[in-house]
Order: structure tokens, then C-alpha cells, then sequence
């Protein structure tokens, strides 16, 4: 099925499947939205205690996409560096991402690979039952190929990611695997450089 919709004011629809294997977004980076106190009760949001800021919906559209996951699956969403560090609302529900052991991996982008924006990003993996309680960090945002107008990705590149991410071990200045005594250390900042030494 395709839906068109505004996908935080009005849920996906109870009368078809809404659960899903895979989840993968790629939202509009700091969006403004309708975070009344009301939405305190959507399921999608109630575990968190706290509502993505009004100017910033990335949390917002992490945990619509992370509700719709069935039990089992993973997802993949590309998001601005902010939600690694910004503190107040968005750490809170950071903090409980992490303490709930949901956040897998990330994996920061190079820049201006995308049309739309010239920032750097990344992708934040996350799963409901995960079989380590680390997190795995990847910087693979100085691996890249320069184009006429963008950076790209080559397939080597990816592929270097990929490998990456299923073996997860430290890689001298690309990859470490953080323990959670380590990130609660830093506040429950992820941060990429904090722990990837470049």
C-alpha cells in the first residue's frame, strides 16, 4: 500500500497492518509540528514521558517510525546531527532510547550527499530486542567520492559500512563499540567524535 498523509497528526490506520519488519525514514529535518500536551497519550509518544520540541519534530518521527516496528525488526532512519547532543526534551527520550536498550547503531554521513540539504547527517539504527546492550558508532563521513555538485557514496564506501556494522568491532578512527557504562559517562551524549577518534 501507498498512503500519502500527514504522518504525526493522524496515525497509520488500525484497520490494515501496521507493524512492520523494517522500518526505514528519511523525515524532514528539523520540522515544526503540533506538540500539544494532548499528544502525551499517543501511544506512539506516551513512553517518553516528554514531547519533542514544537521546532524540532525528529524525535517525533523517530518514534512514530520506531512504534510501527514489529517486535523483531530493525530500522533505519537518516536524521541532523542535533539528536545525537541536543539536551532538555530530546535528551530525555535519547536517555530512555538507551536505557531501554533500543539504539543499535550510528552511523554518521558525509556531507551535502543529499539534494535537499548540504549538512552532514546520519543514519541511527534501532531495534526493539537487540542481542548486545552496546552501541555500535561508525564515522564514515570523510569516505567518499566528490562529484560535480554533491558527494557520493561509492559501492566501496557502502560496502565498508556494511562490513562494518555486522562485524562490530573498533576500527582505528572509524568505528568504536561503546558499552554503556561508557555513554552514560558522557551524559547520554552521543556525539560521534566523543567516541570515534579522528
Amino acid at each position: 500500500h501507498l498512503r500519502n498523509g500527514d504522518t504525526l497528526s493522524k496515525d497509520w490506520p488500525v484497520d490494515e497492518p501496521y507493524l512492520f519488519d523494517a522500518v526505514v525514514m528519511n523525515p524532514p529535518y528539523s520540522a515544526h509540528w503540533d506538540n500539544s500536551d494532548k499528544r502525551l497519550s499517543d501511544p506512539r509518544f506516551r513512553d517518553y514521558g516528554v514531547l519533542p520540541p514544537k521546532s524540532k519534530a525528529d524525535f517525533a518521527f523517530l518514534l512514530h517510525g520506531f512504534y510501527h516496528l514489529q517486535e523483531h525488526g530493525t530500522m533505519g532512519i537518516v536524521l541532523p546531527h542535533g539528536v545525537l547532543f541536543r539536551g532538555a526534551k530530546e535528551g530525555k527520550i535519547r536517555q530512555k532510547l538507551l536505557m531501554d536498550n533500543r539504539i543499535d547503531a550510528i552511523i554518521g554521513l558525509p556531507a551535502n550527499i543529499f539534494h535537499s540539504t548540504s549538512i552532514p547527517t546520519l543514519i541511527m539504527i534501532l531495534k526493539k530486542h537487540k542481542t548486545t546492550d552496546d552501541v555500535l558508532f561508525i564515522d564514515a563521513s570523510r569516505e567518499f567520492e566528490k562529484d560535480k555538485n554533491q558527494n557520493k557514496l561509492t559501492a566501496t564506501n557502502i560496502q565498508k559500512i556494511v562490513t562494518t556494522y555486522q562485524n562490530r568491532q573498533d576500527v582505528d578512527k572509524y568505528a568504536h563499540v561503546a558499552s554503556p557504562a561508557e555513554i552514560k559517562e558522557n551524559d547520554y551524549n552521543l556525539n560521534i567524535p566523543r567516541y570515534v577518534d579522528t
